[in-house]
């Protein structure tokens, strides 16, 4: 006796989509070709005119002057002074950090202060017309008469230097503590550069 047959319907298989696949690659170039549609647009409407304007005016750059031209202060270190008029005991800035901290805790081992100034000036400006000065208030010295000195200064080249301004004797006595600072770089009556503290 043989098992019983039963036949499986065919597996029908869904009719092809021509149209749909079409739109889809329709709308695919759509979407590629509509940016260079846009710029076309654009480029159409300007005028034969307009286009020849913009191709004869010059591309005006700002010209910012050359920097060997331009005065500045680019740092101001103040330090105090011992009796012996040194502000560190060691060439190391571990040691010079540590000294200062000596010397601020301990008023009475102090002689004075000095500012160790690095500025750029104008290249062969006569040292008679740059004029380094520093401006300091203090817990004696008042915002309405601050302690004051100058020195004049020459730029022997195009790149910065330094220039210790030490602050001793009569001024240190009438400082007091420093509380802020102000150090600026004069060309003749004119104020070229300058470099104040938080508290200026």
């Amino acid at each position: 006796m043989f098992p019983l047959m039963i036949p499986y319907p065919p597996a029908t298989r869904l009719p092809a989509r021509p149209l749909h696949a079409a739109a889809t690659a329709f709308a695919l170039a759509l979407f590629c070709l509509l940016p260079f549609a846009f710029t076309c647009n654009a480029d159409a409407k300007a005028t034969p005119d307009a286009k020849a304007d913009a191709e004869a005016k010059p591309k005006s750059k700002s010209k910012s002057p050359p920097k060997s031209a331009s005065a500045r202060v680019l740092k101001v270190l103040p330090h105090f002074l011992d009796h012996q008029g040194r502000h560190t005991v060691n060439p190391s800035l571990f040691d010079r950090d540590a000294y200062q901290f000596e010397l601020r805790q301990k008023p009475e081992l102090r002689s004075g202060m000095r500012f160790d100034v690095l500025w750029k000036g104008i290249r062969g400006t006569p040292s008679a017309v740059l004029r380094l000065q520093v401006e300091m208030r203090g817990s004696k010295a008042t915002a309405q008469n601050p302690v004051v000195i100058s020195q004049r200064v020459f730029a022997t080249s195009d790149f910065s230097q330094w220039t210790r301004m030490p602050v001793v004797g009569t001024d240190y006595e009438s400082l007091g503590e420093l509380l802020s600072w102000r150090v600026s770089l004069w060309k003749d009556q004119e104020l070229v550069a300058e470099q104040t503290s938080f508290l200026w």
